[in-house]
C-alpha cells in the first residue's frame, strides 16, 4: 500500500499543469504588499472548490486547516506579495501591472502551497494531526506581514512550520538546506540631515550639508564594522542618496536611505542604538541636525535540528538524495523568522534555475523560473507536512 508521501506526490503529479498555469496566472497579475486582494482571491477560489474552508488574516491573505483528526498542527506558509519592480521578462505570461513584478518567487511560493493543500487535502482522512496553510500577505516590507499573521493566530496549536524560498543559483530540481542560521537580519535605515544652506562659494556661512551626507555615507559602514564583531557580517547598503538640485547651491535638506544587514542574532539586538549614536556623531561637527527612522526588520532565519532532519527527508522523498545540496548562510532577510521565533521549523532553498541557463538573482525584473519548480515545492511541503506528523506521534517516517 503506497505511503501517504507517495499519495500526495501522485497527486502533485497530477495537478503538475494546473500548478505551473496558476504560476502564470499569479506573476502576469502581481500585487504589493498588503494589497494582494486578487491573490488572495484567486487563493481561497481555489482551496474552497477542494472542499477546504478558509479564515482572512486581516485585510489580504488567508488561513486554512486540513484534516479534523486529533492530534499535532503542522504549518506550512507561503508569501503572496510582489515588488516595485519592471518586468522585464519576454514571456507571454509576464506582468500586466506597470512598475510591479513577481521578482522574489512568490508566485512559486504561493502556487507550491496551493499544491501542497490539495494534495493534502486528499489524503486528510488519514493525516494523524492536522495541517495549517499559512498564505501570507506583506513579506516584502519591513515590517512585514508575519508579525500581523501571528497576531491574528497564525500559529495557535502549530508546534512545527516549513517554508520554501526560491534560489535562482541553484537548479531545479534540488534545494539547499542547513541546520542553523539560513538568512541574516535585516533592518532599514533612513537618515535626514537638515542645516543651513547656501551659496557654494561660501560654505563656512553654512553647514554644508552635503559633505556631512557624504562624511556619513561612507563613513557609517566603516565605524559599523569596528564597533560590531566582525563575525557578525554587518553590512550596510545605501539604496537611496539625495541632496539639493543645483551645482552651486549647498542645500537645506538631505537624505540617506538603505538596509542594516547581519548575520548574528546577537548584534543584531544592539544595532539599533549603535547606529543611531554613530550617526550623531559622524554628522555632529559639520552642524546638520539628523533625523534617524530605524525600522527592526527581521532576525536570523534559523532552523532547529529536528525539522531541518525532517524537512531534509521530505526533499529526498520528493527529488531524491542527490536533490538535497547543503547550502550556506545568506545576508537576505525574510520574515518567516518570525514565525521561527515562536515555534520549530526549518526553510529550504528551492532551485529555479534551468540547468545549463542563465544564473538571474532576485529582485530583478529580468527574473525568470523554471516552471518545474511549482510542483516540486508543493511536493516538498506536502511531504514535510506529513513527516513533521508521524514524527510528533512518534512514529517513523510515513
Amino acid at each position: 500500500m503506497p505511503t501517504l508521501v507517495e499519495r500526495t506526490n501522485a497527486c502533485v503529479d497530477e495537478l503538475t499543469d494546473e500548478l505551473v498555469d496558476l504560476r502564470r496566472d499569479l506573476h502576469a497579475h502581481p500585487e504589493l504588499s498588503w494589497h494582494e486582494e486578487r491573490t488572495t482571491g484567486l487563493v481561497a477560489k481555489r482551496l474552497g472548490e477542494a472542499g477546504l474552508a478558509t479564515r482572512p488574516l486581516g485585510g489580504t491573505g488567508l488561513l486554512v486547516d486540513i484534516g479534523e483528526n486529533p492530534g499535532p498542527v503542522i504549518g506550512l506558509r507561503a508569501d503572496l506579495d510582489a515588488l516595485p519592480v519592471e518586468d522585464l521578462t519576454p514571456d507571454p505570461w509576464r506582468s500586466t501591472i506597470d512598475g510591479v513584478a513577481h521578482a522574489c518567487g512568490h508566485d512559486v511560493h504561493t502556487a507550491g502551497l496551493v499544491g501542497a493543500g490539495l494534495a493534502l487535502q486528499a489524503v486528510a482522512a488519514d493525516l494523524p494531526g492536522r495541517v495549517r496553510l499559512i498564505f501570507q500577505p506583506a513579506e516584502e516590507i519591513m515590517p512585514g506581514g508575519a508579525l500581523m499573521s501571528i497576531r491574528s493566530g497564525a500559529l495557535e496549536g502549530v508546534s512545527r512550520i516549513f517554508g520554501l524560498h526560491c534560489d535562482p543559483g541553484i537548479d531545479v530540481g534540488h534545494l539547499g538546506l542547513r541546520e542553523g542560521p539560513l538568512t541574516g537580519a535585516a533592518d532599514s535605515l533612513d537618515v535626514r540631515l537638515t542645516g543651513k544652506g547656501g551659496h557654494t562659494s561660501r560654505p563656512h556661512l553654512t553647514e554644508d550639508l552635503t559633505f556631512a551626507l557624504g562624511k556619513l555615507v561612507t563613513e557609517l559602514p566603516a565605524v559599523l564594522s569596528r564597533r560590531l564583531d566582525p563575525r557578525a557580517g554587518v553590512s550596510v547598503v545605501w539604496g537611496l542618496v539625495r541632496a539639493g538640485s543645483a551645482m552651486n547651491v549647498i542645500p537645506a535638506i538631505g537624505r540617506a536611505a538603505g538596509t542594516v544587514r547581519m548575520l548574528d542574532a546577537v548584534a543584531w539586538a544592539d544595532a539599533e542604538h549603535l547606529v543611531r549614536e554613530t550617526v550623531g556623531q559622524i554628522v555632529e561637527p559639520y552642524g546638520v541636525t539628523p533625523e534617524v527612522i530605524y525600522v527592526r526588520g527581521v532576525p536570523p532565519v534559523i532552523n532547529d535540528h529536528a525539522s531541518t532532519v525532517l524537512l531534509g527527508r521530505a526533499i529526498e522523498a520528493v527529488v531524491g538524495e542527490d536533490g538535497h545540496l547543503s547550502t550556506t548562510q545568506s545576508l537576505g532577510g525574510e520574515d518567516f523568522a518570525w514565525f521561527l521565533e515562536h515555534v520549530p521549523g526549518a526553510m529550504a532553498r528551492l532551485g529555479t534555475r534551468t540547468p545549463g541557463g542563465p544564473t538571474y538573482d532576485l529582485h530583478q525584473g529580468d527574473l525568470r523560473v523554471d516552471e518545474r519548480a511549482a510542483p516540486i515545492a508543493a511536493g516538498v511541503l506536502a511531504a514535510a507536512a506529513v513527516q513533521a506528523l508521524a514524527h510528533a506521534r512518534g512514529n517513523p517516517p510515513a
